[in-house]
């Protein structure tokens, strides 16, 4: 027969017992949970590493990455002149909201080039930049020098008609650019460039549909005398 045990063993295994929940309630030797690392730096840069070794990205994305800086950046000259040129209502709140959204996400891309160890472009007014090389990339809806004088020196409803015109291009050829993303073989599968891909396209393609209507409710031109 197997004996029962004793009185004091089974008060021994119930404080046993009784420490081991106290222990995994109050948090006793628990590890903490590591805390995010604020912003950028060495934290940052070894997440976007660890990411990237998840996520491969190509050459393509950085491309895309640079490129659209360059491209935003010629849309936030442009929507800057609203204000000054006499621009109606409608028109200003448009410039002001792309000022706003283009900024944020011209900084997000820096941080992704950044974080990667990936030169960081600094586009000319116009937009253009070089990406790693001495000849300027030309980007699809892009403006001339030629049309970005005409635009600078236009005003009131002429500005509104002018601005609206060129900022339709602008926003599809930046469409464009990510439909050439996703059709690149193996390209936007890190996860940061192809949510901020989509959300580009998705972003200026409302917004295009936004400004032909705004543009179909402008007063018709006068005629030239």
């Amino acid at each position: 027969m197997t004996p029962y045990p004793s009185r004091r063993s089974a008060v021994a295994l119930l404080a046993l017992c009784a420490m081991a929940a106290c222990s995994s309630s109050t948090g006793g030797p628990v590890a903490a949970s590591p805390q995010p690392d604020p912003g950028g730096g060495p934290a940052a840069a070894a997440r976007a590493r660890a990411d990237s070794a998840r996520y491969p990205y190509t050459d393509a994305d950085v491309r895309f990455m640079s490129a659209m800086i360059g491209h935003h950046s010629q849309a936030l000259v442009m929507a800057a002149w609203a204000p000054d040129n006499g621009a109606n209502s409608s028109v200003r709140t448009l410039a002001e909201r792309i000022i706003n959204g283009q900024q944020d996400e011209i900084v997000t891309m820096q941080h992704w080039l950044r974080d990667r160890g990936k030169p960081v472009p600094q586009p000319s007014r116009t937009g253009m930049t070089t990406h790693g090389s001495h000849h300027p990339m030309p980007m699809p809806g892009m403006l001339t020098e030629d049309q970005l004088r005409q635009l600078r020196q236009a005003r009131g409803g002429e500005f509104d008609r002018l601005f609206l015109t060129s900022m339709i291009e602008h926003h599809r050829g930046a469409v464009s650019m990510v439909k050439e993303l996703f059709g690149t073989p193996g390209a936007a599968r890190d996860e940061t460039v192809f949510k901020f891909a989509n959300d580009i396209s998705v972003d200026q393609s409302t917004e295009v549909a936004r400004m032909e209507r705004m543009l179909a409710t402008l007063p018709s031109a006068e005629p030239s005398q």
